[in-house]
């Protein structure tokens, strides 16, 4: 394929496999946010995580956000989920793509399929979503603001790919679809093969046949998401303490003009809010790890008392749900959009936040951990995993 980097992958499958053999750190200095690449056999064999009658149930849940693209006499529709059963029943036998995100909120063997892109911090993960397409089925020419990895599983998608200037988009079409799309290489993916494509780099997916393809993607949020979400963080902790005051007060002729006094006061007050590195970074993680819109977190209907618990836990592990997001840094812990400081931090926390699996050897049977880990079973972020067997 022109343009793109090919590698090829053989041998036991290690954390790195999936890149084609390539180390993690060179996969980030060559291509990541620079180029794209192409991986045969990322997955050999990959059968995927889902079927089309499990994604069909999917899109008809709420905590899933689905999509359906139509294309019809050369015009796009697109129709949001959750859908009613017979919707998707009633479906043509060509021209349509569904498409399913967040399936590592609700499946496990999606969670252990994102785990693999781990060389990515957490931090800038995203979801898995899973696109089905009869033949002939695609999206469209577009381009993301965000990195992707495309993972083909069960069917074949050609791929056209171009780094182009011009991204103009078709005019009143619902979804951003490219008005002149000038691809500059080609490849099919078979089942296991990915394509890593960097931001707003222009792709064109289109089914060989009936297929499945899961797009791993990160998020990017823009400068204007992250200031007026960080605005509204000071906002919170700000001292509501005090008020506007003018008791140097005099006579205006001109009752309208604004004048310099009032603003030189104002503007003093805003000069007066200061922030430090560590607020920078309590507010990104509590803004990171903020669910997913839609996601509803339900603890156990009979939970265990503390004690039972920690004894269950130290039996066995613990785990984050899947729909969960954890991160850390120093003695701030963030979960699912709260932050809770531990004084001299914890590699039990730590862990379980890297790994997303805490070990019952791990679990202390008392202090803060313990209290957290009894927290968030109580609150539905964490469940309680059974010893493994012994091989």
């Amino acid at each position: 394929m022109r343009g793109v980097t090919a590698r090829n992958a053989g041998g036991p499958f290690a954390a790195t496999d999936i890149l084609g053999g390539m180390h993690a750190a060179t996969f980030l200095r060559r291509h990541w946010q620079k180029q794209p690449l192409l991986v045969r056999g990322a997955l050999p064999g990959f059968g995927g995580v889902v079927d089309l009658a499990g994604m069909f149930d999917l899109a008809c849940r709420d905590d899933c956000e689905s999509r359906l693209v139509q294309r019809r006499s050369g015009r796009w529709s697109v129709e949001h989920g959750p859908f009613r059963p017979g919707r998707l029943a009633r479906l043509p036998a060509s021209g349509w793509t569904l498409l399913v995100q967040g399936l590592e909120r609700v499946l496990p063997a999606a969670r252990s399929l994102l785990d693999r892109f781990a060389f990515i911090p957490y931090s800038r993960l995203d979801d898995l979503m899973v696109s089905y397409a009869p033949a002939g089925g695609g999206v469209g020419p577009h381009f993301d603001s965000y990195d992707v990895f495309l993972l083909q599983g069960p069917g074949r998608r050609r791929w056209k790919t171009g780094r182009q200037r011009d991204l103009a988009l078709v005019a009143d079409a619902p979804l951003k679809i490219l008005q002149r799309f000038a691809p500059e290489g080609e490849c099919v993916l078979s089942p296991g093969d990915m394509l890593y494509l960097p931001p707003e780099c222009a792709h064109d997916g289109v089914a060989v046949d009936a297929c499945y393809t899961y797009s791993i993607g990160f998020r990017a949020p823009s400068h204007r998401e992250l200031i007026s979400g960080f605005l509204a963080f000071l906002e919170d902790r700000a001292d509501g303490e005090g008020r506007y005051g003018d008791p140097d007060l005099r006579s205006q002729r001109r009752p309208a003009r604004l004048g310099t006094a009032m603003a030189g006061k104002v503007e003093r007050v805003l000069r007066s809010i200061e922030w430090t590195r560590r607020d920078v970074g309590v507010f990104l993680g509590l803004h990171l790890t903020e669910p997913a819109a839609g996601v509803a977190f339900a603890g156990p209907a009979r939970p265990l008392t503390p004690r039972a618990f920690t004894a269950a836990a130290r039996r066995g592990a613990v785990a984050l749900a899947g729909a969960s997001r954890m991160l850390y840094e120093g003695p701030d812990f963030f979960i699912n959009g709260e932050c809770h400081a531990v004084a001299g931090g914890s590699a039990a926390l730590r862990t379980l936040a890297d790994t997303r699996r805490l070990p019952g050897a791990m679990i202390a049977p008392r202090g803060a951990p313990a209290e957290l880990l009894y927290q968030w079973y109580r609150a539905g972020y964490i469940c309680l995993h059974a010893p493994r067997a012994a091989r």
